[in-house]
């Protein structure tokens, strides 16, 4: 009998260790150790997105977090950007040639607007999708971050 996992959380933060921690949980996912993407046969499932939340901010994004890796159907991104059109989230895109540097980019510009005060974080649940670009119709890598704001 088939399984698979809906989310996968880890409790880390944005030290060294704890991007380790980050990196070995998304190498279980995407080789299909961990069955979130891929059921506990290695067949990949169709539709399956994986996100990543983070909430339960210790503080603010120098503290611990929980990261939950969750597996969402397109269903996931109409409703997140519904509650960018409601003001509850910021939604913030980059692409290019390297999934790590887009992640990267939005998360420098969320932080860049936090220092100008350009947005005020909530700190509740903030969501994170990256896409390597052999899934893209362009074919660069995208990141779409959605910030939780006041």
């Amino acid at each position: 009998m088939a399984y698979w996992l809906k989310t996968v959380t880890i409790r880390t933060n944005n030290k060294t260790e704890g991007m380790k921690k980050i990196d070995a949980v998304w190498s279980d996912i995407t080789t299909g150790r961990i069955p979130l993407l891929f059921d506990s046969e290695h067949n990949l499932l169709p539709g399956i997105s994986p996100v990543s939340q983070y909430s339960n901010y210790e503080s603010d994004e120098n503290g611990d977090y929980d990261l939950c890796i969750t597996g969402v159907t397109a269903d996931f991104f109409g409703e997140m950007d519904q509650a960018v059109s409601a003001g509850r989230y910021k939604k913030y895109e980059e692409a290019g040639d390297d999934l790590g540097l887009c992640a990267k980019r939005a998360w420098e510009r969320v932080w860049d607007e936090q220092k100008t005060g350009a947005v005020r974080r909530t700190y509740s649940a903030d969501y994170e999708s990256t896409v390597p670009a052999a899934y893209t119709k362009d074919g660069k890598a995208h990141c779409y971050l959605y910030i939780a704001i006041q």
